[in-house]
């Protein structure tokens, strides 16, 4: 009488922003059983490295719009290695359920019949926003966050004209390379020519770059390598620096602080 066959799962799993102790637990722990990897091209080396020599490991990622396999080739990888009965993890930079085709490829998986499990990861956004020391909402003028994508399917730039706000905090994935037509858009939303922006490639990395900017010099700004994202909001506004009894901008923003004490009545500062 044969063995059965051993059953096969898919991992769609999110990698993080990049440096490696952002990676969860679980992830890990998948990432060292795997017996199949197939992982997106901004997975950073240093995740990769984190993958078991005797893995079978494939790039099926693409930069600047320009595909090495198409998504229905890695659909048929997918359920074929699951097929196989393979532990099978397909990777993605940040969380896969943020703008990492996730949908179709748990749609192609479910139409065949294989066992998958989503592992969320820590966002782009998330890890930039660490790493620049700056909140993504804020209650004083930020009450919203925001996150769209700047490309849409066959690579067309995407539609988010209608969700622009002022008291929003925008980021915006996959920017592309001319950021003045993301600045004019923002600008014709409603937004303020001095409101805040950043610039963040390789979030988290030893190569991060950051870069400070209003909405107003944003097209001036050199195109940074992917992966990359723009944060636009008052939220991207530098913290203010202590400086002795003088008072910093943002601070000076403020009409008062309250002092609580144990009577709970406020007593102004």
């Amino acid at each position: 009488m044969s063995a059965p066959a051993m059953k096969g799962k898919v991992y769609l799993m999110g990698a993080g922003p990049g440096d490696p102790d952002l990676l969860t637990v679980k992830a890990l722990r998948v990432l060292r059983a795997a017996e199949v990897v197939l992982h997106d091209d901004l997975v950073s080396s240093k995740i990769l490295d984190l993958i078991p020599a005797s893995t079978q490991v494939r790039n099926v990622g693409k930069r600047c719009g320009q595909a090495a396999i198409s998504q229905e080739k890695i659909h048929s990888l997918l359920t074929s290695a699951a097929r196989e009965g393979r532990q099978v993890v397909r990777l993605k930079g940040g969380d896969p359920l943020l703008f990492g085709r996730v949908g179709e490829e748990m749609e192609a998986l479910s139409l065949a019949g294989i066992d998958f499990e989503v592992v969320p990861g820590v966002t782009s956004a998330m890890g930039a926003a660490a790493a620049a020391k700056i909140p993504l909402t804020d209650r004083r003028f930020a009450s919203k966050l925001v996150f769209v994508s700047n490309h849409a399917a066959g690579d067309t730039p995407a539609v988010w004209d209608d969700v622009i706000s002022q008291d929003a905090t925008h980021v915006v994935y996959m920017p592309g390379a001319d950021y003045s037509e993301i600045a004019a858009r923002l600008s014709a939303g409603g937004l303020n020519g001095r409101t805040p922006c950043l610039v963040v490639a390789n979030a988290t990395l030893a190569e991060q770059q950051i870069h400070r900017t209003t909405l107003h010099q944003l097209a001036l700004e050199p195109r940074l390598p992917a992966p990359a994202l723009l944060i636009i909001g008052e939220v991207a506004r530098p913290l203010p620096h202590f400086e002795g009894e003088k008072a910093s901008p943002r601070a000076a923003s403020k009409p008062h602080e309250e002092v609580l004490h144990l009577t709970d009545t406020p007593i102004r500062a």
